[in-house]
């Protein structure tokens, strides 16, 4: 009983500390996959203040569900910062094997890229399932004490994962793309 209670107590400190991300896939971003727009970039800048304002606070572990657009993005974004913060570590939640299959060859590449420099994968599902990404954004949520969102005000992944992390009590940054 007293190692429950110790492993209890532990998790909850990691959670004290992890923060996750939810945002738009690219095709519903105003710049689409062009993250040389000067509206994507401004959006990087903030999501870094952030994340390093998350890091000065005590965050060290950060979750991103590797979906297009913004999870990916923000990824990249924790990995560069770890040569500047080497303690921190990105933990990478996908939602099942094989998601990035119908993705253009360059997504493709740049996620398996993020995954080998991961500090930790977690694979939800052996298959697509209709609860799959659902279900990774409860997982985030569920494991975190902070959420960092990209989100304009429609419905969607975005605005469910805000919601049950209210409900949960986390700490929400919302940035406007």
């Amino acid at each position: 009983m007293e190692f429950l209670k110790k492993l209890s107590s532990e998790i909850e400190k990691l959670n004290e500390q992890t923060c996750c991300f939810s945002g738009p896939r690219s095709q519903k971003l105003p710049w689409g996959y062009n993250e040389k727009d000067e509206r994507c970039l401004l959006v990087k800048d903030r999501v870094t203040q952030e994340i390093e304002f998350a890091i000065s606070t005590g965050y060290t572990i950060f979750i991103t569900g590797m979906a297009l657009g913004f999870d990916m993005m923000c990824a990249e974004i924790v990995l560069q910062l770890r040569k500047k913060y080497p303690f921190i570590k990105l933990y990478c939640a996908v939602p099942c094997k094989g998601q990035e299959k119908s993705w253009p060859w360059s997504q493709q590449n740049r996620y398996h890229n993020i995954l080998s420099k991961a500090d930790k994968v977690d694979v939800l599902y052996e298959k697509y399932c209709r609860e799959s990404m659902l279900n990774r954004n409860k997982y985030m949520v569920n494991n975190s004490s902070k959420l960092i969102a990209l989100y304009g005000g429609t419905g969607g992944g975005t605005k469910f994962t805000i919601d049950y992390a209210r409900s949960q009590g986390l700490d929400i940054t919302i940035i406007k793309p």
